[in-house]
């Protein structure tokens, strides 16, 4: 680092280093060995050779090493057949204690098969399907962790779709399952914004559970606060389903029944939504209606002779819903709204699309 001018940080109970600058990241660990207490454990760490590390490895394409000095440089180090499998383009595991060891490979194996458009070996497959049991030695935590990473990769769908296949979703919980409409929903997972992919994920895997289910498989895998009210403000929309189908529905009432839930369930939403009309009003409140704003502002509105208060908020939100509504579309028309509702003595609230 100081050869660099760079700065680095180091990790000593995992024997692991970082080192970086706004010119490049070098992640440096030294050869070591871990052992598990038990399956699903987080393993425990030594000073290795470096037979030893590539024999920790998850997979065969990730157990090899290029020898960087002596002589000869250059030479590759592939004691697990790495080298043959990436010709085969398949994901193998290195031993038949794998998945027991630790679990939460079964998820990484998917992904990295998935990202590399590579298949599972036939052995690792027979591998997986068989020791599903132990992802319940896995912390929710673990597992909600291995799933974030997966809502952030490109094809996400398709490593959803192959954990279903496989019986992997409904190993981690049985309320993850998944239809053609999610999967095709996810499709559209890599368009959200990175910050909220992790929550579109779990709102779309519990979509169709009920509401118990979906508590529960939340518990299992300690979603964050964020992650689990997206959950439930999807759930609560789509109990509102039949309202938002409603033919006579206003914007403004769409827009208020949208309004209440967490933007992230509104997005999700937006990708699962099968009647057509209803996909069309949520996808207007993500990228019109939750913008619009009166004309006027409460200063505005008490210049007109309604009383500080309570009904300058009610006044400003019938004023939105005439907006949305097409009942208002300039100032003026605003201002000859606030003196109507002045003159026939009643609560703006209460005459709203009168």
């Amino acid at each position: 680092a100081k050869e660099l001018g760079a700065r680095a940080i180091t990790h000593r109970r995992f024997g692991t280093a970082v080192l970086h600058d706004e010119r490049f990241r070098l992640d440096l660990a030294r050869a070591r060995t871990e052992y598990y207490e038990r399956p699903g454990a987080l393993p425990s760490v030594q000073p290795a050779r470096l037979a030893d590390d590539l024999a920790r490895r998850d997979v065969s394409i990730n157990a090899m090493a290029l020898r960087l000095g002596g002589r000869p440089a250059g030479v590759l180090i592939d004691p697990h057949g790495g080298r043959a499998d990436l010709t085969q383009r398949q994901v193998r595991v290195l031993h038949d204690a794998s998945f027991r060891d630790d679990a939460t490979r079964v998820l990484r194996a998917l992904r990295y098969a998935v990202r590399l458009q590579f298949g599972l070996a036939p052995d690792t497959n027979a591998l997986l399907t068989r020791e599903l049991s132990y992802l319940d030695t896995i912390s929710g935590a673990r597992l909600r962790h291995e799933l974030e990473r997966i809502a952030h990769e490109e094809r996400a769908g398709e490593i959803v779709r192959l954990a279903s296949d496989l019986g992997v979703l409904v190993a981690v919980h049985p309320a993850l399952r998944v239809d053609g409409s999610t999967l095709r929903a996810l499709e559209g997972l890599p368009d959200v914004a990175s910050t909220r992919r992790d929550a579109v994920l779990f709102c779309l895997l519990l979509a169709h559970a009920p509401r118990a289910e979906a508590e529960a498989a939340m518990s299992r895998l300690s979603l964050t606060g964020r992650q689990a009210d997206a959950v439930r403000g999807l759930l609560a929309l789509r109990e509102e389903e039949a309202t938002l189908a409603r033919a006579s529905l206003r914007p403004s009432e769409a827009a208020d029944l949208l309004r209440g839930q967490p933007l992230v369930a509104i997005e999700s939403y937006a990708l699962i939504a099968k009647q057509a009309l209803v996909a069309e009003r949520v996808r207007r409140y993500l990228s019109d209606w939750r913008f619009v704003r009166p004309r006027l502002n409460g200063s505005d509105v008490e210049a007109l002779s309604i009383p500080h208060g309570p009904q300058v908020g009610a006044a400003l939100a019938s004023l939105r819903a005439a907006r949305l509504d097409g009942q208002a579309q300039t100032k003026d028309d605003e201002v000859s709204l606030i003196r109507r509702w002045r003159h026939i003595e009643r609560l703006p609230v209460e005459v709203r699309g009168d």
